[in-house]
This record gives structure tokens, C-alpha cells and sequence, in this order.
């Protein structure tokens, strides 16, 4: 039976929030120190896929977070059904890709307990959660509008934001290292990258400075030009995010890392990717959004 275009959106909606959610559990069960909470894969136990009492609550919060990754599963595969029966086509790559990386983070998941929470692993595990994070947050802005839509911006403004997105990125993977570097491995027992956290941090210091400068510019340069609410609100709004987000990073870093900020700030980090995918995203779209320039402009940006 076929799926309304009306139904797509909620659907994919829901698979998005799915996302983000599995990430900030998924901190929850590091800062608990839970990480080994079940010490084989894909067994909680040798010899079975159920917590016994002598794992203790770090056993129970470790393998629920497993569990809530059956329903990520199942969101993601109505995500594909409501898709392929739509007649949406454009958002089936997407929509494959969103589910493919479930298996893939399993895996990843599961080769990162069986070493013993590798750091570099389990920076690994966590960045690829943000691709997915990001893919679904697309698909879902996606699945509102009839489809992909034209360039909106002149090629240096494409640049900025292209620019913007690639310091998110490098923002988020470099705070994967201050983590590794830090206090909170998710068990006494894992290791640490050895790196001196207060140099990692600085680093990650001066990226967000430099993304939130560059924000900045963006929000500028659009202002200075004609160009389309959409991408004047999606910038606006990363700007918003990332503000918050330095703040609670500068709070955490002075009070020695206190659980609840850190939680607080990896929610902060899934917010961040995904309105560095708006703006992505907001680069392209219906005719209605051009600007009175566009069709040279949108000539120029092809």
C-alpha cells in the first residue's frame, strides 16, 4: 500500500530523535561507569544475552542500552518502508544509509567492548553516531519539502558553510580526544589515550572559537545579501547552539567534569550536528526561496 508523502515526514522525524537519543544513553552508561557493565559482545555473558545479578546495576544500564538498539532497528526499518512506498525516490539513498550504519555501530560497538573500551574505539563509536545523527536529520528536512530544490547561495557563501560544517566536524572528533583523555572512560578498568587533556582541550578550545567565528561571518555575509530565510535561520540557529554549547564546555572544564554537564553537553553535540546538517541542507530548495537575483545566481552556484 502506498505511503502518503504526509506520513514520510513524522516517520522520519522519528528516526531522527531515535538517533539522538541512543547517543545521549549511550553517554549515560560511559559516565556510570557501565561501559563494561556486560563484558562480552554480543552476549552480556558467555553464555547468555541477559545481565546476571553479579554484573550488578552497571550490568542492567549496559545492556538496556543494548536493547534500545532493537528499537533503533525497527524505527529505522519503518523509516525504509514508509520511504521505498512513498513516492519520494530522492530519499532513499538516505533512508538505506540511515539504517546501514545501525548494523555498522553495532559492530563497532561490540569490537570496542571486546578491547576493553579502546579510547580511539570509542571516540570511533561516537563520531559515527554523529554521521547518523546528521543523515537523519537531512532525510527528515528533506522529507518536508517535494525534493532536493536548487542552489540558493553564490559558490563563496557554499564555501562558508561547506567550511562551517568541515570545523563541526573537526570540533566534534577532537572533543572525542579530550574525552579519551579524561577522567570518564566508561570503566576503571579501560585505558586513556595518554594525551594531556589540558592541551587536548585547548585545542578544542580554539576550534570553537574559530566555528563560532565563522558562524559569525556567515550570519554577516547573509545579512548583507539578499538571501533566503532559511538559511538565515538555520545559521542563526547553529550560532545559538554552539554558544550554549561553549558555555557548558567552559562550565564543565572549571568544575572538574561534573557527570550531569558532561551528559548535558554530549546532548549539546548531538544539537550541534545536527544544525550544521540545517544548514547544509538549507543551501538548496524550492524556486519560492530564490532571491530576486536568482536565476543568474543559481546559474552561477550549479
Amino acid at each position: 500500500m502506498p505511503v502518503s508523502a504526509s506520513l514520510v515526514s513524522p516517520v522520519t522525524l522519528a528516526n531522527a530523535v531515535a538517533n539522538g537519543v541512543s547517543v545521549v544513553t549511550g553517554g549515560a552508561v560511559r559516565l556510570t561507569g557501565s561501559g563494561l557493565g556486560c563484558p562480552t559482545w554480543p552476549r552480556c555473558t558467555g553464555g547468555s544475552f541477559r545481565e546476571t545479578p553479579a554484573l550488578g546495576l552497571h550490568g542492567v544500564i549496559e545492556n538496556y542500552n543494548r536493547r534500545l538498539t532493537v528499537v533503533l532497528v525497527l524505527v529505522a526499518i519503518v523509516t525504509v518502508l514508509a520511504v521505498f512506498r512513498s513516492t519520494r525516490r530522492d530519499l532513499r539513498p538516505l533512508a538505506v544509509l540511515s539504517f546501514l550504519g545501525i548494523p555498522a555501530q553495532a559492530l563497532l560497538g561490540g569490537v570496542t567492548v571486546l578491547t576493553g573500551l579502546n579510547p580511539w574505539l570509542v571516540a570511533a563509536h561516537f563520531l559515527l553516531s554523529m554521521v547518523l545523527v546528521a543523515v537523519a536529520t537531512t532525510l527528515w528536512l528533506r522529507s518536508r519539502e517535494p525534493g532536493v530544490g536548487q542552489p540558493l547561495l553564490r559558490p563563496p557563501l557554499v564555501m562558508l558553510a561547506t567550511g562551517i560544517a568541515a570545523v563541526t566536524a573537526a570540533v566534534l572528533l577532537v572533543g572525542t580526544v579530550v574525552t579519551g583523555s579524561g577522567p570518564h572512560s566508561g570503566d576503571p578498568k579501560a585505558g586513556r589515550t595518554g594525551l594531556d587533556p589540558q592541551m587536548v582541550s585547548q585545542l578544542h578550545a580554539d576550534l570553537v572559537f574559530l566555528l563560532i567565528g565563522l558562524t559569525v561571518a556567515m550570519l554577516v555575509a547573509l545579512s548583507a545579501t539578499d538571501s533566503p530565510q532559511r538559511v538565515r535561520r538555520a545559521a542563526r540557529f547553529l550560532l545559538i547552539v554552539e554558544l550554549a554549547q561553549a558555555v557548558i564546555g567552559f562550565v564543565q572544564y572549571f568544575t572538574n567534569l561534573p557527570i550531569v554537564l558532561v551528559l548535558v553537553h554530549m546532548a549539546g553535540a548531538v544539537l550541534i550536528t545536527a544544525a550544521a546538517a540545517r544548514l547544509i541542507w538549507s543551501l538548496r530548495g524550492p524556486a519560492s526561496e530564490l532571491p530576486a537575483d536568482a536565476p543568474a545566481e543559481a546559474a552561477a552556484a550549479r
